[in-house]
């Protein structure tokens, strides 16, 4: 079996690895690509995807969310430790009435963000395991699995009513930590992978989509937030790693059109690239009937063969 993202992940990329492989780089399937960058960690699943399926020696995972980082980290290098702290959250919790649940997670939540002031996000530390267990735990029994920070950088998701949500899947967290064994995972704005980004580079971007409409606008995957003006750099630095390095670049964002045929925002920052749209399942909407099939928009740098379909 294959290791699987670990944590549930708004946007999580994982209902469209069968379209994006259709449009990988040939070098990467030919085995040309040997280093895979991913400047947005989120949920990873195009990571554990193309790592188990392409010969990658090496790979560089950053995100601007530190606690993310942690996460990512214990699970590549204590995660039996890991394990054990979190079956010590999710026997805590299974073993109560829902009531009794709903305010374990809430003490859970609270002793997260309370404990943050002492965290020292540049080393490594046991605190970091305990940490990551807790963040775990929250993110299987919260609301909707989302993975939302506030200004301040604290959790507040609220409590999801589960009847039996599975906290503790140990053996994809082992499978996640050998996969995650080849990887560098560091801190830091998008911008960073250049120092890593050559030839034989591919590098999967997956920013915090924009809103494709005034009451979408969920971006909270860090206290840090992601307006239209990161979109902005983040073409421009996507066009400048085209230019200067020869890497196979891809990227996924929102499409405008959904909500607006004339919003062109996305087609006139990428116009010099291929784009694609991809059909995908929207699943957070707090209201039901604004969920279901929308298409998203990958941009890409490269040639591929002609049964993709563009636009």
């Amino acid at each position: 079996m294959k290791a699987r993202p670990f944590l549930k992940w708004a946007g999580g990329k994982t209902q469209l690895l069968a379209q994006l492989r259709e449009l990988l780089p040939p070098e990467l399937i030919a085995g040309e690509l040997t280093t895979y960058v991913e400047p947005f960690a989120g949920g990873g699943a195009v990571f554990f995807d193309i790592a188990q399926s392409h010969p990658i020696a090496r790979a560089f995972l950053y995100d601007a969310n530190p606690e993310l980082i942690i996460i990512y980290r214990v699970v590549q290098k204590q995660v039996e430790a890991l394990i054990h702290a979190l079956d010590g959250y999710a026997s805590a919790y299974l073993g109560r009435e829902q009531e009794a649940r709903k305010a374990y997670y809430y003490q859970v939540r609270e002793k997260l963000n309370r404990q943050r002031p002492e965290i020292d996000f540049h080393r490594f530390s046991e605190a970091w395991i305990d940490r990551a267990a807790m963040h775990l735990f929250l993110n299987k029994t919260c609301y909707n699995g989302l993975f939302r920070l506030n200004s301040r950088g604290e959790f507040n998701t609220p409590h999801g009513r589960y009847k039996n949500p599975r906290i503790l899947d140990a053996d994809n967290l082992r499978r996640a930590s050998r996969v995650l064994q080849i990887a560098e995972i560091r801190q830091g704005d998008f911008e960073r992978c250049e120092e890593v980004v050559d030839a034989r580079t591919f590098v999967y971007f997956d920013p915090p989509y924009r809103p494709i409409s005034k009451t979408a606008h969920f971006t909270a995957y860090s206290s840090y937030g992601f307006d239209d003006e990161d979109q902005r750099r983040l073409a421009r630095f996507f066009a400048r790693l085209h230019r200067q390095t020869g890497a196979k670049l891809m990227l996924s964002n929102s499409d405008p059109t959904n909500e607006n045929p004339d919003d062109d925002f996305f087609d006139d920052l990428y116009q010099d690239f291929h784009r694609y749209r991809v059909s995908a399942q929207r699943n957070i909407n707090s209201k039901a009937a604004r969920r279901g099939p929308i298409s998203e928009l990958v941009v890409i740098n490269y040639e591929i063969g002609p049964s993709a379909r563009p636009r």
